[in-house]
């Protein structure tokens, strides 16, 4: 599949975010229907995701502070962009969304999901022109990459392909970034196990800025989840809408 520039940057950092091209899906998972025609009003995009403590909201937010002091018109962390930690991001039918919050809250009632400990360790940024994306990375566990593939197995009998940009919350301005779109697509296997790179995304800035950043020391610290949900995903890959929110166990 050829990636113009803007969608290999997307991909490589979303997952490398892990941000693997090869068939979609998880090892020895069988081929998914294609989202076509009249069925594509009937598909969404959706994160599963952990839900961060303190320490890392406290953390995310004086960051974006700061990059929308350099980008103004950049999105603040509120309500429609909640930081998280991505475990998958799938296309499914929005009448298999009951069947996908049955089968990924099995997986999370029998994970100590609030227990994982969690070192945030540096940024990275995802090219866009004259911008970026930033995020926190964090060093994946054994623990987290055991968790995350049990929510893809979850998911994956519910999974279908060739989503469009009617699958995202629509913006306010502007159209879905097309490596979103494409990056959804082959989040598994392209940003999942070994290609897994956990990360808070903290905003917009200027590739400029964000370099300044990037060369000062990282000043490391540890977090856990402290929730899970599904969110509809929106532009720039954000946690837009609530969906479902998992009671986990403490």
């Amino acid at each position: 599949m050829k990636k113009n520039t803007t969608n290999h940057l997307w991909l490589k950092g979303l997952l490398k975010c892990a941000l693997v091209l090869l068939a979609l899906g998880t090892r020895g998972a069988t081929a998914q229907p294609a989202a076509t025609g009249a069925d594509q009003n009937d598909v969404i995009a959706i994160d599963i995701l952990l839900q961060p403590d303190a320490t890392m909201l406290d953390r995310a937010g004086a960051i974006n502070d700061l990059l929308r002091k350099d980008f103004p018109k950049g999105f603040a962390l509120d309500a429609s962009h909640r930081p998280h930690v991505t475990m998958a991001q799938r296309y499914v039918h929005t009448a298999d969304l009951d069947k996908v919050y049955a089968a990924v809250g099995k997986v999370l009632a029998s994970s100590n999901v609030t227990g994982l400990k969690l070192e945030a360790y540096k940024f990275y940024y995802i090219p866009d022109g004259p911008l970026g994306l930033q995020g926190i990375v964090i060093k994946p566990t054994p623990e987290l990459l055991k968790l995350q593939q049990a929510v893809i197995d979850a998911v994956t009998p519910f999974v279908v392909k060739n989503g469009t940009a009617a699958a995202f919350v629509p913006p306010s301005e502007g159209a879905i970034v097309p490596g979103l779109i494409e990056y959804v697509e082959v989040f598994v296997p392209e940003h999942s196990g070994e290609h897994f790179m956990p990360h808070v995304t903290t905003g917009l800035a200027t590739r400029e800025y964000l370099d300044k950043m990037a060369a000062e020391p990282f000043e490391s610290f540890t977090f856990s989840p402290v929730g899970a949900a599904v969110y509809h995903l929106g532009n720039y890959g954000t946690a837009t809408t609530k969906l479902h929110e998992f009671d986990l166990k403490p």
